[in-house]
């Protein structure tokens, strides 16, 4: 089981179950929202348990996905594509030691003039399609 919190604790989740690892995105929409680049986890929504959730807001950043996130401190926490069975959970969020690493970095095209990726990840300009 993997735990997490906001940063003042008013939002606290736990993830059931091993953890992908997670996928870098470069996008400005999740710059803005993270201040850098976001990095999350895609869980089955099965798996999470919210407490707090009252505390969660939801902002609708696009047709596709909303972005949810601490009303209190203000914390990024969820990417949530709507009409999926899963959720992005924010990697910094995480309370407990994860065990991952980045597998890709998407949206390279887009990513900021400040920072370098030098990693040696896979990267794409767009979101590759997923192995079956």
């Amino acid at each position: 089981m993997h735990r997490g919190s906001c940063l003042c604790g008013a939002v606290r989740f736990t993830v059931e179950g091993g953890l992908p690892n997670p996928d870098a995105c470069h996008c400005s929409k999740c710059r803005k929202y993270s201040g850098h680049y976001f990095v999350s986890a895609d869980v089955p929504r099965s798996a999470v348990r919210i407490e707090g959730e009252d505390q969660v807001r939801w902002f609708q950043s696009s047709e596709k996905a909303r972005r949810g996130f601490c009303s209190v401190c203000g914390s990024s926490l969820f990417w949530d594509p709507l009409q999926r069975d899963w959720i992005g959970i924010a990697m910094g969020a995480f309370d407990t030691p994860t065990h991952t690493r980045i597998a890709v970095h998407v949206y390279m095209a887009d990513k900021g003039d400040y920072y370098d990726v030098a990693d040696g990840v896979p990267r794409f300009d767009t979101i590759p399609p997923k192995p079956h």
